[in-house]
């Protein structure tokens, strides 16, 4: 028999969105590399949003900014929610320095301009994502949504063209199945337990995603269950689900098979 690792992660995305480009009558060439018409903010707000487990560390990727060219100085800022910090700034596009402040409350990607004067004038913040990463302290309620996590792109002056939030909900850590053992043979009622998150409702379901029993995680992050109906005889599969205030995740699927009937109580 084989285990096979299930499909889970934490998943990490975000955007910038704006309306469009700004115009600015009277300006010609207002758009161009590095030319500001106006220190206001353009378009819609600016967005990002991510769900990462207590105790890990996540990407934020931030990007689809689509107004206005800015130039060399602009730069976009992250300040980290309540309870989280900035741990890195990964991206290391021609052009783009990134920096992280003292104790990670914010950090920053600032665009430093075209490699050569002659070249064309760069869509500094258009087509491209920036990718923040972010540690959520281990004492971290699963299914929170954490505050005060806000988003700007600056330009070269240190005017604010665009604002926002972004969204960082705490994640459920994976549960584990660890009875029964894969390549034992069963019989057609076998307990399953492993752990979870204390608390965490879980549900083990069968090759046909059909409930096969359920039951709640102790204070000290253990659980079993057993099935209510007998288990057809064969090769199956199980995989243990877990759910807590609005966010789940499953563990690794286990091949199993039944060889007898259920054993004597």
């Amino acid at each position: 028999m084989s285990r096979s690792r299930g499909c889970w992660r934490t998943t990490v995305l975000g955007a910038l969105a704006a309306a469009g480009a700004l115009v600015v009558p009277g300006m010609p060439g207002a758009a161009a590399y590095g030319v500001q018409g106006t220190s206001a903010p353009v378009g819609g707000d600016l967005w990002a949003y991510a769900t990462i487990e207590p105790g890990r560390e996540g990407v934020v990727q931030v990007g689809g900014y689509d107004g206005e060219p800015l130039g060399a100085g602009s730069a976009l800022t992250l300040t980290a929610p309540a309870r989280t910090k900035v741990t890195g700034v990964p991206f290391t596009g021609l052009g783009y320095r990134g920096s992280v402040t003292a104790g990670g409350a914010s950090a920053t990607y600032t665009f430093e301009g075209a490699a050569a004067p002659r070249e064309e004038p760069p869509a500094a913040w258009k087509g491209r994502t920036f990718p923040f990463h972010l540690s959520v302290l281990p004492d971290a309620e699963p299914g929170t949504r954490l505050p005060d996590c806000t988003l700007a792109l600056r330009d070269a002056k240190g005017a604010v063209r665009q604002r926002g939030t972004c969204t960082v909900t705490v994640g459920l850590p994976a549960p584990v199945l660890s009875r029964p053992a894969s390549g034992v043979p069963l019989d057609a009622l076998p307990e399953t337990s492993g752990t979870a998150y204390p608390g965490a409702q879980v549900t083990v379901l069968d090759a046909l995603e059909e409930e096969v029993c359920a039951t709640a995680a102790a204070p000290d992050g253990t659980w079993s269950c057993a099935p209510a109906r007998a288990l057809p005889p064969g090769v199956g599969r199980l995989q243990a689900t877990a759910t807590l205030n609005g966010v789940s995740a499953t563990s690794e699927q286990i091949d199993i098979m039944v060889t007898g009937p259920a054993a004597p109580q």
